[in-house]
């Protein structure tokens, strides 16, 4: 009964989800108080239904009811509790269920903290989200019920979650990968809701702008911390890119990245307005293509949900619907959108178009990259492959010029250059000179040879950072002393610097990680050693190692370098009792600053030998780190205090 309950909440929500789409909208056009006034409590009680029905699922998960099917297929009885509440998303059903979820979050967070917005405004923008609600919930119901019933027969036990997906990334990353999706819908609403009023001014994108970077920050983090599973659960040493599944999450990575540019010079200057306009109807649309990549079955990855062409068909036709609405909408209202500023050729809004072009540019390229071999082999032309070099040497050329805006763009003034440029010009001559000795430097510090490439990307890292100590020195140095300039920058100031080194730390990482990495392929008995970049690598036994669902073998390693103990590494290969086809590879990784070491237990030979695989990363760990920086100076601006206040003085006007 209990399961039939969040089945029904599912329903209301999806009614109230109607009632939110229609009745705020018409209260707008009619200039009616009390429809209007409805929003607000609608979404509330949309969230209210939406976390009931999300509840119970889980508590069937935590009771082990396989009379539920979805149940039966992605848990099992002697699954871990923390497994067993994160399987509830493991799946297809589930995980939409937490997409609707996340959606009536946002929606009901728009409602309760956009105090400052007028409320005809509110309204038109909380309709649009009951607008995209509704497809959501009406894909789960009609296509995709997670509270479907085996009944009349009983499984005696769940076929249980797939081994890859037990792990404490399963818990974190897609939560925090779809706060970020569905975070874009708020970007997307603002956006839709001024062109219903043909009202684009700075207001709006002030209004945007903060729930824009917010969103922005979950899927920078969701992405990173994907990427930190990929690495350490796959077992094969290498973090994990351009996989047609996880470019889906980068493209809308890449459409945000330019919107909360675009949306600071559009609320700062009052210009591009219609980049903006498209980049938040695109940001959110990418996130809609990769759901339905993901769900379609057309893509062939380790992260895609095996689901039935039907599922596709309907993401395809409510994606047609979006866009084609939205552009539609664009299309008829356009026109209306005037940009007020004006700015030279040589300013800060110039480089910053230049990068957001950059920025589309690459978006293209990914999309193109993953597209394409689908279309191709939908059109019965055969199969084909875009790989991993398609991708690096297109990137690598469109990186060397935004990187190069990237750190010029700070220096400059809004509107309009000084007449005497002079001084820029040493300063980026400076930069250069010493981001090319530190890029050159680096390698010779760490490794045998130099690369070219190598120090191509290293060289960008440092003339990032450089240019932007150089933009906080001259900011904070402009009417007081530096010690007391530095802690009179406001937070927004310093999360653009953040993020622009947070980005820097990556290529760093990135840089290093394609060029110097080493991997070796060996066989060993217990009591064999091997010296492997420096280090001492000894084999000293292997034993079992048994979990509550799990048994297998856990190989210990102990690393010395230089006649010194560095460290002991364990490295675990897996077999799961309800799915003993899929052994799993659980890495023993020793971390540090500058590298790390990475063992992979593969498996046993005939003579009794082990399979193992090791790596030496070099500055891997800057990857992850700079996206934390990057996320941390998103955080910084959303705090911004102009967040904070202006929205009241809007509402007093």
């Amino acid at each position: 009964m209990i399961p039939e309950i969040g089945h029904f909440s599912l329903i209301v929500a999806t009614a109230l989800s109607f009632l939110l789409a229609i009745y705020p909208l018409i209260g707008a056009k009619i200039n009616h108080p009390g429809m209007i006034n409805s929003a607000k409590p609608l979404a509330i009680m949309q969230l209210l239904l939406m976390s009931l029905s999300f509840v119970i699922l889980a508590y069937a998960f935590a009771t082990d009811d396989f009379s539920v099917g979805y149940v039966a297929t992605n848990s099992n009885s002697l699954l871990p509790i923390q497994y067993k509440i994160s399987a509830v998303w493991g799946g297809h059903e589930g995980s939409l269920l937490l997409w609707s979820l996340t959606l009536a979050i946002w929606t009901a967070a728009v409602a309760i903290f956009s105090r400052g917005i007028p409320k005809i405004a509110l309204a038109r923008v909380l309709a649009v989200m009951g607008m995209i609600a509704i497809g959501f919930n009406l894909f789960i119901l009609l296509t995709s019920n997670p509270f479907d019933r085996t009944l009349p027969y009983l499984p005696l036990d769940g076929n249980d979650l797939n081994p890859l997906l037990q792990d404490v990334g399963l818990i974190f990353h897609p939560p925090m990968l779809y706060m970020g999706y569905v975070g874009f819908s708020v970007a997307f609403s603002f956006a839709i809701a001024a062109l219903m009023a043909g009202r684009l001014d700075s207001a709006w994108a002030r209004w945007s702008r903060p729930w824009t970077l917010i969103a922005w920050v979950f899927l920078t983090s969701g992405i990173a911390l994907g990427s930190w599973w990929a690495y350490y659960e796959l077992g094969w040493g290498g973090w994990w890119f351009w996989d047609p599944v996880e470019n889906s999450s980068f493209m809308p990575w890449l459409a945000g990245t330019a919107l909360i540019h675009s949306l600071a010079v559009s609320e700062k200057r009052g210009v591009f307005k219609s980049w903006t306009v498209l980049l938040s109807i695109s940001a959110f649309s990418l996130s809609l293509l990769g759901t339905f990549l993901v769900r379609s079955g057309v893509l062939v990855s380790v992260h895609a949900f095996a689901s039935d062409p039907a599922r596709g068909l309907f993401i395809l036709a409510f994606l047609i619907a979006v866009v084609g609405g939205s552009l539609l909408l664009y299309a008829v209202k356009g026109s209306e959108i005037k940009s007020r500023g004006k700015y030279s050729l040589f300013s800060r809004e110039t480089f910053l178009l230049m990068n957001n072009v950059l920025l589309i540019a690459a978006l293209l390229v990914v999309l193109i990259g993953t597209l394409l071999p689908l279309v191709h082999k939908e059109l019965g032309m055969g199969s084909i492959s875009i790989g991993v070099p398609f991708f690096n040497n297109i990137f690598f050329y469109i990186m060397i010029p935004f990187a190069i805006a990237l750190g010029i763009a700070p220096l400059l003034r809004w509107k309009k250059q000084e007449a005497d440029l002079r001084p820029l010009f040493i300063q980026l001559a400076v930069s250069a000179v010493a981001s090319i000795v530190l890029a050159v430097a680096l390698p010779a510090i760490f490794a045998d040879k130099i690369k070219i490439v190598a120090v191509v990307g290293f060289a960008l890292a440092f003339w990032v950072i450089i240019t932007s100590s150089i933009e906080v020195y001259i900011r904070a140095t402009h009417r007081h002393s530096f010690a007391s300039g530095v802690t009179k920058l406001g937070r927004s100031h310093w999360a653009m610097v953040l993020g622009h080194v947070g980005l820097a730390m990556m290529l760093i990482g990135i840089s290093a990680t394609q060029n110097y990495k080493i991997e070796k392929d060996i066989r060993m008995v217990p009591g064999d050693e091997v010296i492997f970049a420096d280090y001492l690598f000894k084999f000293e036994r292997i034993g079992e190692a048994n979990g509550s669902n799990y048994e297998g073998y856990e190989a210990v390693f102990n690393i010395s370098k230089n006649g010194k103990f560095e460290t002991t590494m364990h490295a675990e290969k897996r077999s799961y009792f309800a799915q003993r086809s899929m052994p799993m590879t659980e890495a023993a990784i020793d971390w540090g600053v500058t590298r790390d070491l990475y063992i992979a237990l593969g498996e046993q030979l005939e003579d009794d030998s082990w399979a193992i695989r090791i790596y030496y990363e070099p500055f891997i760990r800057f990857i992850w780190w700079g996206a934390l920086v990057m996320s941390i100076g998103g955080l910084l601006a959303v705090s911004d205090r102009r967040y904070r206040f202006v929205n009241k003085r809007v509402a007093k006007a």
